[in-house]
């Protein structure tokens, strides 16, 4: 008997709440991307260094995301924790505007609200983890990935230009009430939601035990292990590239802000079709091929703007160019490897196997900043992107020889099993 296709999830109450509190909290964190830069730099005279210290606490947290999972993996219902998440991150962010107005504020203010909020995000997306899979159908993985994927993708392409028309109308601490309050809104939408928690965990370990179990699953699982890789070295060589992309395009290829935004946005839009394109490719290449394609497309995009030579139209052109092919392949690399782990992570292990797979993944980002800083002063600018895209390319060595690639689509797969810990102490002296 032929199955019937599952109705799309516009049609589903449940998702709809859950997409319009992902989509104003995404459009309000464009916001205070652009505005808790311009707080350092105009108001507090900050240094480079010290902006790119500003960048570093923001992804700091993520080191400490294998616990914070851990810790998460212990709450059967994980709704509350987005909500207090959501709530934390708006009160961190309105005393940005309250020390501005009482003057009292300072740089260490500015380090603390990033850490706070970006630690409030990491216990929100370990929760998240787990409250995906009982919010959607695994029949409905990639659409649900590939219509969340695509409002922050339209996040990225409109929230820059209306974050600096509040920056340029309101100032940017008053900016920053409207992030707040995107996530009080998200906050409220969460709440009106109900899904069931899940089942009881009933093992009784302390929260580093559990912590090295949830690494270990890591990286033992054939899935996982190999994604892990490709991701990590995708993030470490495209770090190195964006911690220089702005000022390559400004100063080597002399465009101006106004080009270089434009140049952006139109690019962003790559993301969009990419989320939207994700579900019909993986159908016509399967999953795992896309995955592979995609982590090769994805760095080597840098250096279309590496190259960029010629008459400003054409090096501005370039420039969005490689930022469209980059949006487009990373969209196409993100939806269908979330849902491929979504549908492969036992259920008592979601949260702190996002936590240690963050701990590793976005951890390396501040290196590869670092990395690509110092090179480009090493060996220039142009040839640190050049070497962004190939090194890049080699992440893709990570799925050869692992099931990811003869992956096709999600049907039948299932959490391999061997890999659950055994009992707390029935091997005594073991994990």
């Amino acid at each position: 008997m032929k199955t019937l296709p599952a109705p799309s999830l516009w049609r589903d109450r449940s998702f709809r709440t859950f997409w319009s509190a992902q989509a104003v909290s995404e459009c309000g964190d464009r916001i205070s991307e652009l505005a808790l830069p311009l707080i350092a730099v105009t108001l507090l005279d900050a240094s480079p260094s010290q902006v790119g210290f500003l960048t570093a606490a923001v992804w700091l947290p993520n080191l400490a995301a294998l616990f914070i999972g851990t810790w998460v993996d212990q709450r059967r219902d994980k709704r509350p924790l987005m909500i207090a998440a959501d709530l934390t991150r708006t009160i961190v962010l309105l005393t940005l505007p309250a020390a501005y107005w009482l003057d009292l504020l300072t740089l260490t203010q500015l380090y603390l609200i990033a850490i706070l909020a970006g630690t409030a995000h990491v216990v929100f997306n370990t929760a998240y983890a787990s409250f995906f899979v009982r919010l959607v159908s695994r029949d409905q993985y990639l659409e649900a990935n590939s219509k969340l994927s695509s409002t922050r993708s339209i996040s990225f392409m409109a929230g820059p230009a209306a974050g600096g028309l509040l920056v340029q109308w309101l100032t940017a601490p008053v900016a920053i009430v409207v992030d707040a309050l995107s996530f009080a809104f998200s906050a409220i939408q969460v709440s009106r939601l109900k899904t069931e928690p899940g089942p009881p965990d009933e093992a009784q370990e302390s929260l580093l035990r559990r912590a090295r179990v949830g690494m270990r699953y890591l990286l033992r699982h054939p899935y996982l292990r190999s994604s892990l890789g490709c991701a990590t070295t995708v993030n470490f060589f495209n770090l190195m590239a964006l911690a220089l992309l702005v000022l390559f395009a400004s100063r080597d290829l002399e465009l101006s802000a106004g080009v270089i935004g434009i140049a952006f946005g139109i690019g962003a839009s790559g993301g969009l079709i990419g989320a939207l394109a994700a579900r019909p490719l993986a159908r016509v290449l399967g999953a795992g091929r896309l995955i592979a394609v995609s982590a090769v497309v994805f760095p080597a995009a840098t250096a279309i703007a590496a190259l960029a030579s010629g008459p400003a139209w054409a090096r501005a052109t370039a420039l969005g160019a490689a930022w469209f092919v980059a949006a487009f392949a990373v969209m196409c690399f993100d939806v269908p490897l979330n849902s491929l782990q979504a549908a492969v992570t036992h259920e008592h292990m979601r949260s702190r196997v996002v936590g240690a797979f963050s701990s590793i993944n976005y951890g390396i980002r501040p290196l590869g900043a670092v990395v690509g800083g110092l090179l480009g002063t090493w060996i220039g600018v142009r040839e640190t992107l050049l070497v962004s895209a190939v090194g890049g390319c080699f992440a893709v060595l990570w799925l050869v020889g692992s099931p990811i690639l003869r992956t096709r689509d999600l049907e039948g797969l299932e959490p391999p099993a061997g890999l659950l810990p055994e009992p707390a102490g029935s091997e005594p002296g073991r994990l």
